[in-house]
């Protein structure tokens, strides 16, 4: 039987019976489930503001958009972003026609607070951190630069469902966080997410842009008892990037059971750890920074000769994945490329473990063993 990347894991049951509200009141789309899911994302991380979207990149086009809009940001200012991320944090930038800078990564596979100073000019605006697998990195160090020099911080908080840093849910300190609910995420949907402005002005601007551009949801004219609740106006171009009942159902029963989950993937990940710890010139993990309770999104490995390990764990019926290729190798993004060189020496080397709910410790110590006799068998470049 072979052993995935992700498997993710849904309360079935539970699931459908939330579903079920939904389709009996006859009311799938936005608000109902969708405004009683924003107020439990509050609750949970105790951050001010929060709107239920379709997807983390809608979020991160949302965050740019507005920031952008709102401080006047010129066409040709910069955003300080990674390499090592999805490419849809940087494709976020780049619809706004702003440059991305890209800077290089630390040991935590985040922005190094070192090389992002080197990158600030009289254009930087803003600085988005990716927390790589729900790792927090130099998450502070990045926090003191952007007060220092008056920047916007944008959060990707993609893969950070859950984590903390020193006992508390990160973001508090950014202009806006962003997470995604994407169907293998720690929190899975089919595809949703959330984006959390620090500004409650900022967040009402999100709603209407997720709605394009209209400035009264159809959810809150169904409340309104007045003749003319059909009336609306449109204040922005907007676009149709606003979530829905029947994925934010699925949220609500997910995140009952979100910190278990990671107190599991956490689980997995010191078994990983423990399996490991004495092949140090053969595998070496990417650590977790510290004070971070990660939500363990990713359990991600260095090791010699990554493309040659992969195809030997797939014949073993092993299949792990790579988060991320060094987006300078894209063609889209080829203006950066040699601007991060730690960057582009991990991604050649980085392998991430299957790590979901469904495993054991006996499928972590199987792909361990495998990991570590196959990295011994081949040769080095």
């Amino acid at each position: 039987m072979s052993i995935q990347l992700f498997v993710p894991t849904f309360r079935v049951d539970e699931c459908l019976k939330e579903i079920k509200e939904c389709l009996e009141k006859g009311w799938t789309g936005l608000g109902y489930k969708t405004i009683e899911f924003e107020d439990k994302w509050k609750d949970y991380t105790k951050l001010p503001n929060a709107h239920f979207i379709n997807s983390a990149t809608a979020g991160l086009h949302l965050a740019v958009k507005i920031l952008k809009d709102e401080y006047k940001w010129d066409e040709g200012d910069e955003i300080i972003s990674t390499p090592l991320t999805f490419i849809s944090t940087n494709h976020a930038i780049a619809y706004e026609k702003l440059n991305i800078v890209f800077a290089d990564v630390d040991k935590y596979l985040c922005l190094d607070p070192i090389d992002v100073r080197k990158k600030i000019t009289k254009k930087t605006k803003a600085i988005m951190y990716v927390g790589l697998g729900g790792n927090t990195g130099q998450y502070k160090e990045i926090v003191d630069i952007c007060k220092e020099y008056d920047l916007k911080l944008i959060l990707d908080a993609a893969h950070m469902s859950g984590t903390r840093l020193n006992g508390e849910i990160v973001g508090k300190e950014a202009d806006v966080v962003i997470y995604s609910f994407q169907a293998v995420k720690n929190l899975p949907t089919a595809d949703s997410g959330m984006i959390c402005f620090k500004e409650k002005k900022l967040d009402d601007i999100a709603r209407k842009f997720s709605w394009l551009g209209i400035n009264k949801d159809t959810y809150s004219r169904s409340l309104d008892n007045g003749t003319y609740k059909w009336r609306y106006d449109v204040d922005y171009l907007g676009y149709k990037y606003h979530g829905n009942s029947i994925m934010a159902s699925i949220a609500l029963v997910q995140l009952r059971y979100l910190d278990k989950d990671n107190a599991y993937r956490r689980q997995i990940a010191s078994w990983y750890d423990e399996a490991f710890k004495y092949h140090k010139n053969l595998v070496k993990p990417v650590p977790v920074s510290k004070g971070c309770e990660s939500s363990r999104h990713l359990y991600i490995i260095e090791v010699n000769n990554r493309d040659e390990l992969l195809v030997a764990l797939n014949l073993n019926d092993i299949y792990p994945g790579v988060h991320y290729r060094d987006n300078t190798e894209y063609s889209v993004y080829s203006y950066g490329k040699g601007t991060c060189p730690n960057a582009h020496r991990l991604s050649s080397r980085i392998i991430s473990l299957p790590l979901h709910l469904r495993l054991t410790k006996d499928d972590v110590e199987e792909i361990s063993n495998n990991v570590i006799k196959l990295a011994s068998s081949i040769k080095e470049d």
